[in-house]
Protein backbone atom coordinates (compact mmCIF):
# COMPACT_ATOMS: atom_id res chain seq x y z
CA UNK A 1 0.00 0.00 0.00
CA UNK A 2 2.57 2.33 0.72
CA UNK A 3 4.16 1.55 -2.54
CA UNK A 4 0.99 2.47 -4.31
CA UNK A 5 0.61 5.33 -2.20
CA UNK A 6 4.30 6.95 -3.51
CA UNK A 7 3.59 5.80 -7.24
CA UNK A 8 0.70 7.58 -6.73
CA UNK A 9 2.06 10.81 -5.60
CA UNK A 10 4.84 10.57 -8.14
CA UNK A 11 2.57 10.23 -10.91
CA UNK A 12 0.29 13.18 -10.02
CA UNK A 13 3.60 15.60 -8.88
CA UNK A 14 4.43 14.67 -12.66
CA UNK A 15 1.24 15.88 -13.67
CA UNK A 16 1.03 18.65 -11.98
CA UNK A 17 4.25 19.89 -14.07
CA UNK A 18 3.27 18.96 -17.30
CA UNK A 19 0.26 21.03 -16.59
CA UNK A 20 2.29 23.55 -15.18
CA UNK A 21 4.74 23.61 -18.46
CA UNK A 22 2.03 23.03 -21.01
CA UNK A 23 -0.08 26.25 -19.90
CA UNK A 24 3.11 28.38 -19.66
CA UNK A 25 3.97 27.50 -23.35
CA UNK A 26 0.06 28.16 -24.37
CA UNK A 27 -0.29 31.11 -22.46
CA UNK A 28 3.21 32.38 -24.39
CA UNK A 29 2.20 31.51 -28.05
CA UNK A 30 -0.80 33.25 -26.92
CA UNK A 31 0.92 36.45 -26.11
CA UNK A 32 3.30 36.55 -28.71
CA UNK A 33 1.43 35.36 -31.96
CA UNK A 34 4.94 34.36 -33.27
CA UNK A 35 5.21 31.48 -36.05
CA UNK A 36 8.45 30.15 -33.57
CA UNK A 37 6.43 29.82 -30.54
CA UNK A 38 3.28 27.45 -32.16
CA UNK A 39 0.24 26.09 -29.68
CA UNK A 40 0.99 23.34 -27.81
CA UNK A 41 -1.82 21.58 -29.50
CA UNK A 42 -0.74 22.17 -32.97
CA UNK A 43 2.57 20.51 -31.79
CA UNK A 44 0.46 17.42 -30.26
CA UNK A 45 -1.21 17.00 -33.59
CA UNK A 46 1.70 17.06 -35.86
CA UNK A 47 3.55 14.84 -33.84
CA UNK A 48 0.65 12.62 -33.62
CA UNK A 49 0.82 12.36 -37.51
CA UNK A 50 4.61 12.05 -37.89
CA UNK A 51 5.36 10.15 -34.57
CA UNK A 52 5.15 6.53 -36.64
CA UNK A 53 6.48 7.76 -39.95
CA UNK A 54 9.50 10.06 -39.07
CA UNK A 55 10.12 10.49 -35.63
CA UNK A 56 10.11 6.98 -34.55
CA UNK A 57 13.39 5.98 -35.83
CA UNK A 58 15.16 9.09 -35.10
CA UNK A 59 14.17 8.39 -31.37
CA UNK A 60 15.16 4.39 -31.82
CA UNK A 61 19.15 5.17 -33.34
CA UNK A 62 19.11 8.25 -30.12
CA UNK A 63 18.68 5.47 -27.58
CA UNK A 64 20.32 2.82 -29.03
CA UNK A 65 23.87 5.38 -28.54
CA UNK A 66 22.73 6.08 -24.93
CA UNK A 67 22.26 2.34 -23.92
CA UNK A 68 25.54 1.11 -25.58
CA UNK A 69 27.20 4.13 -24.38
CA UNK A 70 25.90 3.39 -20.62
CA UNK A 71 26.42 -0.06 -21.24
CA UNK A 72 30.25 0.36 -22.14
CA UNK A 73 30.84 3.16 -19.55
CA UNK A 74 29.22 0.70 -16.59
CA UNK A 75 31.10 -2.37 -18.01
CA UNK A 76 34.47 -0.72 -17.66
CA UNK A 77 34.19 2.04 -15.31
CA UNK A 78 32.92 -0.42 -12.36
CA UNK A 79 35.39 -2.59 -12.27
CA UNK A 80 38.22 0.34 -12.61
CA UNK A 81 36.72 1.72 -9.72
CA UNK A 82 35.93 -1.02 -7.44
CA UNK A 83 40.18 -1.62 -8.85
CA UNK A 84 41.07 1.87 -7.63
CA UNK A 85 38.87 1.82 -4.25
CA UNK A 86 39.68 -1.74 -2.60
CA UNK A 87 43.88 -1.47 -3.64
CA UNK A 88 45.29 1.68 -3.04
CA UNK A 89 48.54 0.79 -5.22
CA UNK A 90 45.74 0.57 -7.94
CA UNK A 91 44.36 3.90 -7.00
CA UNK A 92 47.81 5.74 -6.77
CA UNK A 93 48.69 4.34 -10.10
CA UNK A 94 45.61 5.56 -11.53
CA UNK A 95 44.08 8.76 -9.93
CA UNK A 96 46.60 10.60 -11.66
CA UNK A 97 45.23 9.57 -15.11
CA UNK A 98 42.14 10.41 -13.95
CA UNK A 99 42.34 13.51 -12.27
CA UNK A 100 44.27 14.29 -15.50
CA UNK A 101 41.62 13.83 -18.19
CA UNK A 102 38.10 14.16 -16.14
CA UNK A 103 37.94 17.74 -16.09
CA UNK A 104 38.75 17.59 -20.24
CA UNK A 105 35.78 19.42 -21.69
CA UNK A 106 34.62 15.84 -23.31
CA UNK A 107 32.82 17.60 -26.07
CA UNK A 108 36.40 19.07 -27.25
CA UNK A 109 37.26 15.59 -28.22
CA UNK A 110 34.63 15.51 -30.53
CA UNK A 111 36.75 16.26 -33.25
CA UNK A 112 39.81 13.20 -32.18
CA UNK A 113 37.03 11.17 -31.61
CA UNK A 114 35.94 11.79 -35.11
CA UNK A 115 39.24 11.23 -36.63
CA UNK A 116 40.00 8.09 -35.03
CA UNK A 117 36.39 6.61 -35.50
CA UNK A 118 34.75 8.08 -37.86
CA UNK A 119 31.61 10.18 -38.26
CA UNK A 120 29.50 7.01 -38.05
CA UNK A 121 28.18 5.46 -34.87
CA UNK A 122 31.56 4.58 -33.23
CA UNK A 123 31.88 8.17 -32.38
CA UNK A 124 28.59 9.03 -31.23
CA UNK A 125 28.65 5.86 -28.40
CA UNK A 126 32.57 6.77 -27.61
CA UNK A 127 31.36 10.35 -26.58
CA UNK A 128 28.50 9.08 -23.97
CA UNK A 129 31.07 6.55 -23.07
CA UNK A 130 33.96 9.47 -21.71
CA UNK A 131 30.68 11.47 -20.42
CA UNK A 132 29.56 8.39 -18.25
CA UNK A 133 32.39 6.83 -17.56
CA UNK A 134 34.40 9.54 -14.93
CA UNK A 135 31.65 9.97 -12.60
CA UNK A 136 30.88 6.10 -12.06
CA UNK A 137 34.85 5.51 -11.54
CA UNK A 138 34.93 7.76 -8.99
CA UNK A 139 31.67 7.51 -7.40
CA UNK A 140 32.03 3.84 -7.32
CA UNK A 141 36.15 4.54 -6.02
CA UNK A 142 34.99 7.08 -2.86
CA UNK A 143 32.09 4.72 -2.40
CA UNK A 144 34.58 1.81 -1.34
CA UNK A 145 36.74 4.01 0.54
CA UNK A 146 34.43 5.17 2.72
CA UNK A 147 33.24 1.81 4.19
CA UNK A 148 35.34 1.53 7.86
CA UNK A 149 38.15 -1.18 7.19
CA UNK A 150 36.52 -2.72 10.56
CA UNK A 151 34.02 -3.86 7.93
CA UNK A 152 36.31 -6.09 5.97
CA UNK A 153 37.71 -8.01 9.73
CA UNK A 154 34.63 -10.74 10.22
CA UNK A 155 35.41 -11.51 6.31
CA UNK A 156 39.11 -11.71 6.85
CA UNK A 157 39.08 -13.86 10.30
CA UNK A 158 36.69 -16.26 8.59
CA UNK A 159 39.40 -16.85 5.29
CA UNK A 160 36.48 -14.59 2.84
CA UNK A 161 38.00 -14.75 -0.62
CA UNK A 162 37.90 -11.14 -2.73
CA UNK A 163 34.62 -12.66 -4.28
CA UNK A 164 32.86 -13.10 -1.03
CA UNK A 165 34.44 -9.39 0.43
CA UNK A 166 32.82 -8.03 -3.62
CA UNK A 167 29.64 -9.73 -2.98
CA UNK A 168 28.71 -8.95 0.71
CA UNK A 169 30.42 -5.40 1.61
CA UNK A 170 31.86 -3.89 -1.73
CA UNK A 171 29.00 -4.03 -4.34
CA UNK A 172 26.07 -3.25 -1.45
CA UNK A 173 28.51 0.11 -0.44
CA UNK A 174 29.41 1.17 -3.81
CA UNK A 175 26.65 0.40 -6.32
CA UNK A 176 24.20 2.91 -5.32
CA UNK A 177 26.63 6.00 -5.68
CA UNK A 178 27.31 4.07 -9.18
CA UNK A 179 23.87 4.47 -9.68
CA UNK A 180 23.74 7.88 -8.54
CA UNK A 181 26.67 9.14 -11.09
CA UNK A 182 24.98 7.79 -13.86
CA UNK A 183 22.06 9.67 -13.02
CA UNK A 184 23.97 12.82 -12.86
CA UNK A 185 26.05 12.31 -15.89
CA UNK A 186 22.61 11.48 -17.99
CA UNK A 187 21.42 14.60 -18.61
CA UNK A 188 24.45 15.85 -19.90
CA UNK A 189 25.07 12.79 -22.07
CA UNK A 190 21.66 13.53 -23.56
CA UNK A 191 23.17 17.15 -24.42
CA UNK A 192 26.22 16.18 -25.78
CA UNK A 193 24.57 13.26 -28.05
CA UNK A 194 22.19 16.06 -29.41
CA UNK A 195 25.22 18.01 -30.43
CA UNK A 196 26.79 14.89 -31.88
CA UNK A 197 23.79 13.78 -33.97
CA UNK A 198 24.25 16.90 -35.98
CA UNK A 199 27.30 15.43 -37.97
CA UNK A 200 28.00 12.68 -40.47
CA UNK A 201 23.98 11.09 -40.09
CA UNK A 202 20.69 10.81 -40.90
CA UNK A 203 19.38 9.82 -38.03
CA UNK A 204 18.80 10.79 -34.50
CA UNK A 205 17.13 13.33 -32.14
CA UNK A 206 19.28 15.78 -32.76
CA UNK A 207 19.57 15.88 -36.87
CA UNK A 208 15.81 15.78 -37.06
CA UNK A 209 15.34 18.45 -34.56
CA UNK A 210 18.10 20.17 -36.55
CA UNK A 211 16.77 19.18 -39.72
CA UNK A 212 13.27 20.48 -38.98
CA UNK A 213 14.58 23.76 -37.87
CA UNK A 214 16.64 24.27 -40.90
CA UNK A 215 13.27 23.85 -43.31
CA UNK A 216 11.77 26.44 -40.42
CA UNK A 217 9.07 23.50 -39.81
CA UNK A 218 8.63 24.82 -36.50
CA UNK A 219 6.10 22.58 -35.62
CA UNK A 220 7.74 19.37 -36.52
CA UNK A 221 10.78 20.85 -34.53
CA UNK A 222 9.20 21.34 -31.48
CA UNK A 223 7.70 17.74 -31.55
CA UNK A 224 11.27 16.35 -31.73
CA UNK A 225 11.60 18.52 -28.66
CA UNK A 226 8.88 16.69 -26.95
CA UNK A 227 10.02 13.85 -28.10
CA UNK A 228 13.81 14.34 -26.65
CA UNK A 229 12.44 15.41 -23.07
CA UNK A 230 10.15 12.31 -23.08
CA UNK A 231 13.45 10.16 -23.70
CA UNK A 232 14.82 12.03 -21.35
CA UNK A 233 12.15 11.74 -18.79
CA UNK A 234 11.69 7.44 -19.91
CA UNK A 235 15.76 7.25 -18.98
CA UNK A 236 15.21 9.02 -15.48
CA UNK A 237 12.55 6.54 -14.70
CA UNK A 238 14.75 3.50 -15.87
CA UNK A 239 17.38 4.63 -13.65
CA UNK A 240 15.07 5.25 -10.97
CA UNK A 241 13.79 1.66 -11.40
CA UNK A 242 17.09 0.14 -11.92
CA UNK A 243 17.92 1.93 -7.99
CA UNK A 244 14.56 0.59 -6.82
CA UNK A 245 15.22 -3.32 -7.97
CA UNK A 246 18.85 -3.57 -7.15
CA UNK A 247 19.38 -1.17 -4.23
CA UNK A 248 16.84 -2.84 -2.02
CA UNK A 249 19.09 -2.52 1.15
CA UNK A 250 18.68 1.42 0.87
CA UNK A 251 14.76 1.04 0.90
CA UNK A 252 12.65 2.49 3.80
Amino acid sequence: MNHFKATRHIFLSYLGAAIFLLAAWWGASELLQLPIVPSPWRVFARLGRVFVSDIAIHGAYSLWRIFAGLALAVGIGYPLGVLMGYFRRADRLLSPVVYLTYPIPKIALLPILMLLAGVGELSKILMIFLIIVFQVVVAVRDGIRAIPEETYYPLYSLGASFLQVFRYVILPASWPKSVTAIRVAMATAVSVLFFTETFGTQYGMGYYIMDAWLRVNYLEMYAGILVLSGMGLLLFGLIDLLEYTTCRWQRR
